[in-house]
C-alpha cells in the first residue's frame, strides 16, 4: 500500500491511456479516471487496467473539472496524485514518488512539485524555456486545491509546505498537428477568459504558489500582458527561440517555438481584441 490515489482527467485519451496507467503500477494504490464525454476506446482501456470510471459533464476548465473529482471520487488515502493522460511516470520517479510519501506522511510537508520532460513531434525539448518543466502534481487530500482560473491554473496548499522531486516525469504533449492546433485554439479561448476575470476580481495571492508557479505568474500578468498586444507574441517568439536557445532542439524546437508564438499567444491577441470590440 503507497497510500496515494492518482486521477487522471479525460477525453478521447485512447492514444495514451494505457502508457499512463501502466506506468503507476505499484506507485498508487487507486486509479480514478475523470471522463468527459469520450467518444472513443479510453473508458474501455482503463476498466480493463482496473481504473474506476467517473463521470462528469460540462467540461467547464481544468481547475472546476479536477476540484469536482476531489470532491467526489471519496478518497481514502493521505495522497493524491494528479496525472494527465499523456504523461508516464519512469520506473526511477515512482520509486522517488513512494518514498518521499512514505517518509512525509506525518509532517508539514504537503506537496510534491516534480519536473517534466516535454516530447514534440518525436523529440524531447530541452530548451527554448521548455525544460525543466515544473508542476505541483502531488499533495495530501484536503490540503490543497485547484485555484479557479480558466488558464494557467497551479494547486494551492492551504498549510505546510513543497518538496521538489529529482526525477522527470515523460510528457507527450503530441498527437498530431491537427490535435494540437485544436487544443490551443480552445486553449486560446480559455487563456482569454482568464485574461478579463483576472483584470475584475483579481488573481491569486502569489505568495500562495510554488515557486515556478509563483514565478509564472509574475511573468505572465506582471510583465508579458503589460506589453503591446502582437507585439509580446514576436518578442515572446525571439525570447524562446534566441534568449532561450531554442534553436539547439533543431526543427521541432522551431516549429514549437513558432506554433507557441505566432499560433498560440498571437491568437490570444487576436481574440482579447475580438472581445474588446464587441465590449464597445
Amino acid at each position: 500500500m503507497t497510500d496515494i490515489t492518482a486521477i487522471i482527467l479525460t477525453k478521447n485519451e485512447e492514444v495514451n491511456i494505457e502508457r499512463c496507467i501502466k506506468s503507476l503500477n505499484g506507485v498508487v494504490d487507486r486509479i480514478c479516471v475523470v471522463d468527459s464525454g469520450s467518444s472513443d476506446r479510453t473508458i474501455e482501456i482503463a476498466k480493463r487496467l482496473g481504473a474506476e470510471i467517473f463521470y462528469h459533464e460540462p467540461f467547464i476548465h481544468y481547475a472546476a473539472q479536477f476540484n469536482w473529482a476531489l470532491d467526489n471520487v471519496d478518497v481514502k488515502t493521505t495522497w493524491i496524485y494528479r496525472i494527465d493522460a499523456d504523461e508516464v511516470v519512469t520506473p526511477e520517479l515512482g520509486a522517488e514518488i513512494v518514498e518521499a510519501c512514505t517518509a512525509h506522511t506525518n509532517d508539514d510537508v504537503n506537496g510534491f512539485v516534480m519536473k517534466f520532460q516535454i516530447a514534440f513531434m518525436g523529440k524531447f525539448l530541452r530548451y527554448g524555456g521548455m525544460y525543466p518543466f515544473y508542476n505541483l502534481t502531488i499533495f495530501k487530500y484536503g490540503k490543497g486545491r485547484y485555484e479557479d482560473r480558466a488558464m494557467g491554473e497551479h494547486v494551492i496548499l492551504n498549510e505546510g509546505k513543497c518538496l521538489d522531486l529529482k526525477n522527470d516525469c515523460l510528457h507527450y504533449d503530441f498527437k498530431s498537428l491537427d490535435a494540437w492546433i485544436s487544443k490551443h485554439n480552445w486553449y486560446a479561448t480559455r487563456e482569454v477568459s482568464d485574461y478579463f476575470s483576472t483584470r475584475a476580481v483579481g488573481q491569486a495571492d502569489p505568495n500562495s504558489l510554488y515557486h515556478e508557479a509563483k514565478k509564472a505568474s509574475r511573468l505572465r500578468d506582471g510583465i508579458y500582458y503589460k506589453m503591446p498586444k502582437f507585439l509580446r507574441a514576436k518578442l515572446y517568439f525571439w525570447y524562446r527561440y534566441y534568449i532561450k536557445l531554442g534553436f539547439l532542439d533543431g526543427k521541432a524546437g522551431y516549429v514549437h517555438a513558432f506554433l507557441q508564438a505566432y499560433w498560440f499567444r498571437f491568437l490570444v491577441d487576436a481574440k482579447i481584441m475580438e472581445r474588446e470590440i464587441k465590449q464597445k
